[in-house]
């Protein structure tokens, strides 16, 4: 790969008064001379060119979105520039600029099963995490963040409801307890902003969702309750994968030292990832551009 902005350093130290040799600055960068005098002439190859240009957006995607690797990359090129490329080009130009996407931390969880169940169902379920349209199939879960004041560690949680389809947020509700309210109130405000939904509502064996309430909830809403077998995160995947999207891409990492900026991070992250982050598996679109493509199927 040829990189433009790299010849122009050091044709413009090559001019300078004090100027670097050109051999010295070619071998600092890393760059071949023979290269570097053909770009001086003008006589680079038609594809050298597209691949300076195309890692030059590369590293410009990657610099605006650090977390980034090159299968989101190439994504990000056709759904944003109208760039068609492979992911074996990509993948080749981001080696030669050292470009990596954030290293992937272990998600822990905090579900806290519970110790007396009211209410248990069966894996209705059962991995089948394919749906034909919007608001059929909805996983939930609580997950924890910590920020600090000091020495002083505290807690945060995060209750959010995703639907299957889209793989968009439907509803979230952030506290700084982990209790019933929580889940109930994620749950009130998907059903009030979406009246006409009537899923499959699938979610972990914890403690709020085995209330026998909670299951009149669904009941009354007419929605079906299914539960992961025990010791099976698999079976709730789509879920706790976007626990390790939404952690590895802004929290993991960082060290938050007050409640409102990690609250603040949480809510920009579901903006963004619900309006602007493509899946390569919706198609390279954004969830809530393949929710609107459903609705209007």
């Amino acid at each position: 790969m040829r990189q433009i902005r790299q010849y122009r350093s050091i044709s413009q130290c090559s001019e300078e008064p004090d100027s670097i040799p050109v051999e010295f600055g070619c071998a600092c960068l890393h760059i071949s001379r023979t290269a570097y005098y053909a770009w001086l002439s003008g006589k680079m190859s038609k594809r050298d060119t597209d691949n300076a240009r195309l890692a030059e957006k590369i590293e410009q995607i990657h610099t605006e979105n650090p977390d980034k690797g090159y299968r989101r990359i190439r994504d990000d090129l056709e759904h944003d520039y109208g760039i068609r490329v492979n992911n074996k080009r990509v993948l080749r130009l981001c080696r030669a600029k050292s470009i990596r996407s954030t290293i992937k931390y272990r998600n822990n969880g905090c579900t806290r099963h519970a110790a007396d169940p009211q209410y248990l169902a069966e894996n209705i379920l059962n991995r089948d995490f394919h749906a034909d349209k919007p608001d059929t199939k909805w996983l939930t879960d609580v997950t924890e963040f910590k920020w600090y004041e000091g020495l002083e560690v505290h807690k945060l949680y995060l209750s959010a409801i995703l639907d299957l389809y889209d793989r968009r947020i439907v509803a979230y509700v952030i506290r700084d307890r982990n209790d019933n309210s929580l889940v109930f109130d994620t749950f009130k405000k998907a059903v009030r902003t979406n009246p006409d939904a009537h899923p499959l509502f699938h979610s972990d064996r914890g403690f709020q969702y085995t209330n026998r309430k909670f299951h009149q909830m669904l009941e009354e809403h007419k929605m079906v309750q299914s539960m992961s077998r025990v010791a099976h995160c698999i079976d709730n995947g789509p879920m706790e994968g976007f626990w390790g999207i939404l952690k590895r891409e802004r929290y993991y990492g960082r060290h938050f030292t007050s409640r409102e900026s990690l609250v603040q991070m949480i809510q920009n992250y579901i903006i963004y990832y619900n309006t602007k982050r493509v899946q390569h598996n919706l198609g390279i679109l954004t969830p809530w551009e393949k929710h609107r493509f459903g609705l209007a199927a």
